[in-house]
């Protein structure tokens, strides 16, 4: 009996396993390359581990490096405290110009400017679940930033000095279980309650309906699982309450300075998260959350605001959707209106790299509405793509806005890893449709370069251009460099 396996291939059979080797010899070889090796790696002892970068203070045990961790001292609750405090921050200046081919919201055009920010925090550790977080913001205040601005000269004014003393975050976080760990000896009881209490930045829903620092109470109620319901991982339910600090959708002058506060506001939210797992082939973590904003002395009206959103990894590709809306029960306001927003993230890594290609799009019907809004954070379609990111800094424009009024719009991007992930460069097309009488079509164009620089300075370089139907078009380039501290 003839052994097929040691049987000679005909000329023809051969010619084919040589087409399919010539054909998938590079898609194997990329796959190859992007896959973790078979081969152990022997370890060396620390000396392979990168160093740490300590913040720029510190006092007590020293922040990601080794050393005899100091005993503390124990309250009477029975809870060990062993205080450090690390201090750190971000400082950023950035010189830039821009045209916006004119706008309602932005009539002057053509700008030059400089720019600067600074987000320093002080850290007071005291145990793995409690801390008091305090941080100011000394140079700039809500959308005015210290620097100058050069062009028009119309509205240079010399120097902008714009340094405080604010305190900007200030809270206390903590467990109920660790402070009090007497209730619960043999930790059998339902006490993991964290909480915290204080002017503290929240974001809920990809900031879309929450993107603010509150005055605020919060509760949260982790790990609650629900017997007979083998498809939910884990519950997480927050209560929240904010008498302070609520930013709400506005424009004041000087004009493109979005988001004002509204004095005497108060915001309540109810906010859940669900991780579940369907069988063994799909998991997906789901948020529903709500949210009410009992309008303040402004006349900004009330405002129920609501969303849902799945973010779960199909195949190869990452995604998450979102569906967002808004309702006025009185006067409706530029603060309160009613719209919703539907908006979608897709993303994955090229077989072979480790590079990320990603299409996100939206939809706004109507005029939906933002419970709450930082000065700085612009539109809730920041997280849409860099043509429509607020930047945080100055007044360089989202190259197609980030306002979800009546419109809608896809962004399509490449982010790309360099000099051992030390420089990334994204290139992104994005566009979007209007439905407001008055406000153009556009499609831009944007590239950033995101360079390191040490262990502490990242260089950044952005550009972009856009071209609006029947108005002018607009351009952009911008030079920052960012100082971790």
């Amino acid at each position: 009996m003839t052994d097929v396996f040691l049987e000679r291939p005909s000329s023809a059979r051969a010619a084919l396993a040589a087409v399919l080797v010539a054909i998938a010899g590079p898609v194997l070889a990329e796959q190859e390359s992007s896959r973790l090796s078979d081969k152990p790696v022997a370890y060396h002892g620390d000396k392979e581990l990168p160093l740490p970068t300590p913040p720029i203070f510190e006092l007590g045990d020293v922040f990601l490096r080794p050393g005899n961790i100091k005993p503390g001292f124990e309250l009477p609750t029975g809870a060990v405290w062993q205080p450090r405090f690390w201090v750190f921050g971000t400082l950023r200046t950035y010189v830039g110009t821009f045209d916006t081919g004119g706008s309602p919201a932005r009539p002057v055009k053509q700008q030059a400017e400089w720019a600067t920010r600074a987000d320093i925090f002080g850290n007071l550790q005291l145990t793995g679940s409690e801390r008091i977080l305090i941080g100011i913001q000394p140079l700039h205040r809500d959308g005015a930033f210290t620097g100058r601005r050069f062009r028009p000269d119309r509205l240079d004014a010399g120097f902008q000095d714009e340094l405080n003393a604010r305190v900007r975050t200030f809270y206390f976080e903590g467990d109920i279980g660790q402070i009090f760990p007497r209730l619960d000896r043999e930790d059998r009881r339902q006490f993991d309650i964290g909480f915290s209490v204080g002017r503290q930045e929240l974001n809920f829903q990809g900031g879309m309906l929450i993107n603010d620092t509150l005055d605020a109470l919060g509760v949260t109620k982790n790990n609650i699982r629900i017997p007979g319901w083998d498809w939910l991982n884990n519950l997480r339910i927050t209560g929240l309450g904010a008498w302070g600090e609520v930013n709400r959708n506005r424009t004041l002058p000087p004009a493109g300075i979005d988001n004002a506060r509204d004095r005497g506001a108060r915001l309540y939210a109810l906010l859940t998260s669900l991780d579940t797992v369907f069988g063994n082939q799909f998991a997906s973590t789901i948020d529903m959350d709500i949210a009410f904003v009992d309008g303040g002395r402004d006349g900004t009206g009330d405002l129920w605001v609501a969303g849902i959103s799945g973010t779960q990894r199909i195949g190869y590709v990452s995604s998450t959707l979102r569906v967002l809306g808004s309702h006025a029960p009185g006067r409706r306001t530029a603060q309160s209106n009613n719209g919703a927003l539907v908006f979608g993230e897709l993303s994955m890594a090229p077989f072979g790299t480790h590079n990320i290609a990603y299409a996100n799009f939206f939809w706004g019907i109507d005029h939906f509405t933002s419970a709450a809004r930082d000065p700085t954070a612009g539109g809730p379609l920041g997280r849409a793509g860099l043509t429509f990111a607020s930047r945080g800094i100055g007044s360089y424009p989202a190259p197609l806005g980030n306002r979800a009024d009546r419109a809608y719009g896809v962004a399509l991007g490449y982010q790309m890893f360099f000099d051992n992930n030390r420089r990334q460069v994204v290139v992104e097309l994005g566009a979007r449709n209007d439905r407001t009488p008055g406000v153009p079509d556009a499609a831009a164009l944007g590239i950033r370069m995101q360079q390191a620089l040490g262990r502490r300075c990242i260089l950044e370089v952005e550009a972009f251009g856009a071209a609006r139907r029947a108005a002018d078009n607009g351009y952009g380039l911008r030079i920052e460099l960012q100082v971790k501290l």
